[in-house]
């Protein structure tokens, strides 16, 4: 049938060479209209980046994402003669197939109140700073990063909070703030991965349609050898600084267990959670579950932490208490304590902090729902399946669109989503599971962002830090080996099947 066709295709070229040409001509007219909606978005994105610098997305690269659609569906009705309505139902598509990973953010957003406020994540805190010695100190700080990611979900909170505590303990022993900076990045990087409270683990599974927890797992075939070689890098490279005072640890330490109860019973909610992720509850049911349970533990585990909760001084109540748990779901909380890092830590946002995340992800969907409907993705696609021949080079693909997303878009839940739009027909129609995609993109797109310069995560993380990212690019051991994992593994082909097509 191939051959056919293609000899079909060179009489054609030998008995219309005019309209070939013509042809040929209209498909590079194609290809390059197709480009200009993602030119103009990062060209945008890039000039809010640099006017709202870590404020970007509160609402300015939301903006420069409708803009960036309306651009597309200029393009389309104009030069494409696409009606309005396949845009609108693209659209209506495109947003419905990430409802429910709406409902899971703001379930997220929940447990990160109800974690912090009922000790949960305190307690974890508190007993893993217990093991801190100067030789072992990165692979310390790294696995900390690592549990306390895990937990909250959230790498910018670990960095933020934790992060800057290791980096001010870590100088009083002599080691180097790149080094320290680079530990706590892998391991944070490692925890957002594979945290199914992580709104990037979310975006990637809901983008191509992979249940979460099996996203999770398949990562594992990645991700564990990448932190495994990262943890023996900094457990080798930790021996070559000179000890130092450890009363930094102390200090928050004592901080920790005069704000909270610490108690070891508090990590049964962290273990029930992990109980019904290994019997493959459905991801909201088990969202919500340990949402609820760390809600019911605050009045019982920290009672101390109420009046804080709906200023009510000392006196409580049924009502206040059921107010105190609500609030601890929904909105912003703080706690004041002995230590500054201490309070930044322990502040939270609830659901009402996912709303910009959500909001990015209603506008990305718009713009990716026009960008299918228009036809370009296609056309950008078929460009690049051009030089496809084998797994390996179709994952290696996928992992240098993640990158090159970074550095052109300057953000990683963009070039999560861009990566996945890009690539999720051709897996499909190649008999690929869907969760070779979702994990190439993490592999690549999440991982990156914080190497770059100009890129969200890359700018906040030098600041909050106060290292410049060029400084700790090199010892982010794990960042650095995930996108090279992703490509040996396809390399390899383990654990990658096809069905026939």
């Amino acid at each position: 049938m191939l051959k056919i066709l293609f000899f079909s295709d060179i009489i054609f070229v030998t008995r219309n060479p005019n309209v070939v040409m013509k042809k040929m001509k209209s498909e590079k007219t194609e290809i390059f209209l197709s480009f200009v909606p993602i030119i103009f978005l990062i060209i945008s994105l890039v000039f809010v980046v640099k006017v709202f610098d870590t404020s970007v997305m509160e609402g300015a690269s939301q903006i420069s994402l409708l803009v960036a659609s309306a651009v597309c569906v200029f393009i389309g009705m104009i030069f494409f003669k696409i009606p309005w309505q396949s845009f609108e139902d693209g659209i209506k598509e495109n947003i419905g197939n990430v409802g429910s990973a709406i409902v899971m953010l703001l379930l997220i957003g929940a447990i990160g109140g109800t974690w912090m406020l009922s000790g949960v994540v305190p307690t974890m805190i508190y007993y893993g700073m217990q093991i801190v010695n100067p030789k072992i100190f990165l692979f310390i700080c790294c696995v900390v990063s690592a549990v306390v990611s895990i937990v909250t979900g959230s790498s910018w909170t670990t960095i933020a909070t934790i992060g800057v505590a290791l980096i001010g303990i870590g100088q009083s022993y002599g080691i180097s703030t790149s080094w320290i900076a680079g530990a706590v990045i892998s391991g944070a990087y490692f925890g957002d991965k594979i945290s199914p409270l992580s709104d990037t683990t979310v975006i990637a599974s809901s983008t191509v349609g992979v249940p979460l927890f099996t996203h999770i797992r398949y990562m594992m075939i990645t991700t564990v050898p990448s932190m495994m070689i990262s943890l023996i890098v900094f457990l080798i490279a930790g021996f070559s600084f000179e000890s130092g005072a450890q009363q930094g640890v102390g200090d928050f330490a004592d901080a920790l267990k005069s704000t909270f109860n610490i108690s070891p019973w508090l990590l049964m909610i962290p273990l029930m959670t992990m109980v019904m992720i290994l019997f493959k509850l459905p991801s909201l049911i088990v969202l919500f579950l340990s949402a609820v349970l760390a809600a019911v533990s605050i009045p019982i585990a920290q009672p101390q932490i109420i009046p804080y909760l709906i200023n009510i001084g000392e006196k409580t109540s049924f009502i206040n208490i059921i107010k105190a748990m609500m609030i601890s779901c929904y909105g912003a909380t703080s706690v004041e304590t002995s230590n500054a890092m201490l309070t930044e830590l322990v502040a939270t946002r609830g659901m009402n902090g996912m709303m910009n995340t959500i909001w990015l992800i209603i506008c990305a969907m718009c713009f990716g729902g026009v960008m299918m409907a228009s036809g370009m993705i296609a056309n950008i696609t078929n460009l690049i399946m051009r030089f496809i021949k084998r797994t390996v080079t179709l994952v290696a693909s996928t992992v240098f669109t993640g990158i090159f997303s970074n550095v052109c878009i300057s953000d990683q839940y963009l070039s999560i989503i861009l990566t996945c739009n890009i690539f999720k027909d051709y897996y499909d129609k190649n008999g690929y599971e869907p969760q070779l995609l979702s994990r190439s993109a993490e592999d690549s797109a999440t991982v990156t962002s914080p190497l770059v310069p100009w890129n969200t995560c890359g700018m906040t993380h030098a600041t909050v830090l106060n290292v410049a990212t060029l400084s700790y690019l090199p010892y982010c051991i794990f960042n650095i080996l995930s996108p090279m994992m992703s490509i040996i593994i396809a390399s390899i082909g383990w654990k990658i099947n096809r069905r026939k097509v």
